[in-house]
């Protein structure tokens, strides 16, 4: 029968040169020692060679990806980038004008898309919970003080891509879900994607994007294939 272009080919494992007995004795070792899968596909030269789901999680039930998001909003800013939207140089107070504090430190100031997305923005701290416990949550991230010269010193971050999903909403008057719908999502054919927003109607970015396990192999591949 024809396949769908949208789902992914099913072979065997042997097919790939992977022993069944192989996956199922790495399973029942998760299972013994983990027993917290919720779903498992396993994938090599693009075909699904096993798949599994575990009550009540299923094929078509998407699952929330947590900071699996973080990829997603990273590669809705490389699009962005390749559409000549930004650059990995531009300041970051450039996007906020009237959320920037007052004074604007040298270290606030030096701070780039670039350090955003890998998490070295200068804060000492995580800004998470401080960014997200305000009303405006982009005033509260740049008001607090940037304690390391951008570029130096690694804190996991959420609240920094949170950023890159404003950016690209206020760069493109569309939401980050909308925007990586006919770019990224349309093309993989991956369907009735959700994305949880602040009440401003920024997609979290960090967290949030609601995928079927499917969905999220077609995004591994995606980058396997190097685009």
């Amino acid at each position: 029968s024809a396949m769908s272009p949208f789902i992914l080919p099913r072979t065997t494992p042997e097919a790939q040169g992977i022993s069944s007995k192989a996956v199922s004795d790495f399973l029942a070792a998760v299972q013994s020692t983990i027993n917290e899968l919720h779903s498992f596909m396993l994938l090599r030269g693009g075909q699904v060679l096993a798949e599994a789901w575990w009550r009540p999680y299923a094929p078509h039930r998407p699952h929330m990806l947590f900071s699996l998001s973080k990829s997603f909003t990273a590669t809705g800013i490389g699009l962005a980038i390749s559409e000549q939207r930004l650059t990995l140089d531009d300041a970051v107070i450039s996007f906020f004008p009237q959320d920037a504090p007052k004074k604007v430190s040298p270290n606030l100031a030096a701070m780039k898309v670039r350090h955003l997305l890998s998490m070295s923005t200068g804060h000492d701290q995580d800004t998470t919970w401080h960014t997200f416990s305000r009303p405006n949550p982009f005033k509260a991230f740049l008001a607090l003080p940037v304690e390391h010269v951008p570029g130096t010193h690694f804190v996991y971050n959420t609240a920094a891509t949170y950023m890159l999903a404003a950016i690209v909403q206020k760069l493109t008057g569309q939401t980050l879900l909308e925007y990586l719908t006919p770019r990224l999502f349309e093309p993989l054919g991956i369907q009735d994607a959700t994305w949880d927003a602040h009440p401003n109607g920024v997609n979290f970015g960090g967290w949030g994007l609601h995928l079927t396990t499917e969905d999220i192999a077609r995004f591994g591949q995606l980058y396997l294939q190097r685009g």
